[in-house]
């Protein structure tokens, strides 16, 4: 399948009146608590889809699909797709609607009715992407999560809240930049690829939102660090923020000599501050940890 769909099944996709008339008929009401805005514009999905640059032999992982808007648009796009539900009316219903409205490409679908967090493993081939319209009050740990326990995604594009794109984004030396900038970046090439309106969502969000793009490093950072421990530097170096490495790291060494040895082994001043480092220079520390 192209991801241009044919006119035939363009009627396929989920519209504003679809959406009501869908979460009516099932008694939903989006929930602030688990983070739910449904899209409800057609062209939204497919630019989503697009800027993912979704294949047709990719299998994707869809997490949060709710009605199903983005799920339609990506099962004319992908070979296959798999959606991660919470919401047991929602995990309940998305296979009839998936059914009724793209008949052909309903064998191509499984419904995985989990928290994305407990996830650890995929009925299928093993996803090679992961498009999402994660909800917003756990994007970043299921980011994490999924990035971490599914090591075949190969480029990842989710929507999130802007000011989340923009820390999943940043580069050091920006004052948004913190434990989810290094840790996306230790697994991939990070950046924002474009910005979302508020009236393309049912309710509509009281904040903006952004695309993020995350493709796979090619090869892993090569450590004789485990990943653990190249982010629990991270965590200790942001969770007091304005302190220097030397004294923000006390904890983690055990002492602010010991913090100072380890940076000064890494050849990274004790006076430096967190924002400034790379994720590679947060490994250089956990490697000389003594």
């Amino acid at each position: 399948m192209s991801s241009s769909p044919s006119t035939d099944e363009s009627g396929a996709l989920l519209g504003p009146a679809d959406i009501r008339e869908l979460a009516a008929a099932l008694g939903v009401r989006p929930t602030k608590q688990r983070g739910q805005n449904f899209v409800i514009d057609a062209n939204t999905v497919r630019r989503i889809v697009r800027t993912a640059e979704v294949r047709p032999d990719d299998v994707v992982v869809e997490v949060g699909p709710g009605l199903g808007s983005l799920t339609l648009a990506l099962l004319e796009a992908a070979d296959r797709v798999t959606a991660v539900e919470i919401d047991d009316v929602l995990a309940a219903a998305l296979p009839a609607t998936i059914a009724a409205r793209m008949p052909a490409r309903a064998d191509r679908f499984e419904l995985v009715h989990s928290d994305a967090m407990r996830v650890t493993e995929l009925p299928g081939p093993p996803p090679t992407a992961l498009v999402a319209n994660l909800p917003y009050n756990v994007a970043v740990p299921v980011l994490l999560h999924m990035l971490e326990r599914f090591p075949s995604i190969e480029r990842t594009l989710v929507m999130v809240q802007s000011e989340v794109a923009d820390r999943l984004a940043a580069r050091p030396g920006n004052k948004v930049y913190g434990v989810p900038s290094v840790k996306a970046n230790w697994y991939a090439e990070v950046k924002r690829a474009g910005a979302i309106g508020r009236n393309v969502f049912w309710p509509a969000p009281n904040v903006d939102s952004g695309l993020v793009s995350l493709v796979r490093r090619s090869k892993p950072i090569e450590t004789s660090a485990t990943r653990e421990e190249v982010f629990a530097v991270v965590d200790a170096a942001f969770a007091q923020r304005r302190k220097t490495l030397r004294a923000a790291l006390a904890g983690w060494a055990g002492s602010a000599p010991a913090a100072e040895a380890a940076l000064l082994a890494a050849g990274i001043s004790p006076q430096a501050r967190g924002e400034s480092l790379t994720v590679e220079e947060f490994v250089a520390i956990a490697e000389h940890k003594q």
